[in-house]
């Protein structure tokens, strides 16, 4: 097994920035190189021990649904070899964990899509009877199915920072207000391209969930990100539907009024509230036993997902 990468060493291309797993390079003006590490966060710190695997299901789960879903939106695809971008001894850093994109504007907001209430909007149900300002009928249970999946942006944070819930009102006004100079001469707005995301991620979230069904997986709400080109095409951009960007529970172990297991970080996040630990930068070691069934859950969600073996 190739050993597992924290973070890449590439100089043979101008480094731009290292995200929480993703290190992005500039490959022209017109492309970029992005790495998928086996870095994991946690609460918004990144944890010290990479998860062997991880970067590499990340990758492959994300170009299975950005194949799967490319006829509702443009993708940041370009079909370019990450290993022909990259001198021949990084060839390793990249092969199976990288891709090659096209340079987009992001839009500055993360476009979540809820399904089920669980989570963060559990929680608001419970205390206002909506999520996100969005009012939901009496009496729901926790993990209940929503009537229909409800769209509630967020704000983008920087690394260590917590995104947060905004109203889709204020998300069209964020994407005013950070897209105008790059929409000149398109004819389009930013509020334009806020309700544009907005109906793709819905669409995206409904039909990657009717065939997930169809594998055993309940995706109870996700995370997109969009991006635009010069002529204010809308693009999906960053990872897709990924157990990072996704909350996957198994069909089988699920249950109205409990919070099922899920395919993804969740069984670090469980360990991580057994410490006395404040949630805070550095962040604790993890044990052999938590690192291998991490590995084994985010290999255990592609191996489902998509009937191949990694």
């Amino acid at each position: 097994m190739t050993a597992p990468l924290f973070e890449s060493s590439i100089t043979s291309l101008p480094l731009l920035s290292k995200g929480k797993v993703r290190d992005i390079y500039a490959v022209d003006a017109d492309k970029l190189l992005i790495v998928t590490t086996d870095r994991l966060s946690a609460f918004d710190v990144i944890l010290p021990d990479p998860i062997p695997k991880k970067g590499e299901v990340l990758q492959a789960v994300a170009n299975f649904w950005f194949d799967k879903l490319a006829h509702i939106v443009p993708n940041q695809l370009t079909g370019v070899d990450p290993e022909s971008v990259v001198a021949e001894n990084e060839r390793e850093q990249v092969r199976g964990r990288a891709v090659v994109v096209k340079r987009l504007k992001p839009l500055p907001i993360e476009a979540v899509v809820r399904g089920y209430v669980i989570g963060s909007g559990w929680k608001d149900y419970q205390q206002t009877g909506a999520i996100c300002g969005i009012a939901l009928p009496a009496g729901l249970k926790m993990a209940q199915k929503l009537p229909q999946p409800i769209f509630t942006p967020a704000t983008k944070a920087e690394v260590g920072d917590h995104d947060e819930n905004v109203s889709y009102e204020q998300a069209a006004a964020n994407c005013d207000a950070t897209l105008a100079e790059a929409l000149k001469g398109t004819g389009k707005t930013g509020a334009q391209l806020c309700a544009e995301a907005r109906d793709a991620a819905i669409r995206l979230y409904e039909e990657a969930a009717v065939y997930a069904a169809t594998r055993g997986i309940i995706i109870a709400d996700t995370k997109f990100e969009f991006g635009i080109d010069a002529a204010g095409t809308l693009h999906l951009i960053d990872e897709a539907l990924t157990p990072d960007s996704s909350r996957f529970w198994p069909a089988d172990q699920y249950a109205e009024g409990s919070n099922p297991p899920s395919y993804d970080k969740q069984y670090v996040r469980d360990y991580l509230e057994t410490l006395d630990w404040g949630k805070v930068a550095p962040g604790p070691k993890l044990p052999a036993e938590v690192i291998a069934r991490t590995s084994a859950k985010y290999i255990e969600a592609y191996e489902k997902l998509t009937g191949k073996t990694l």
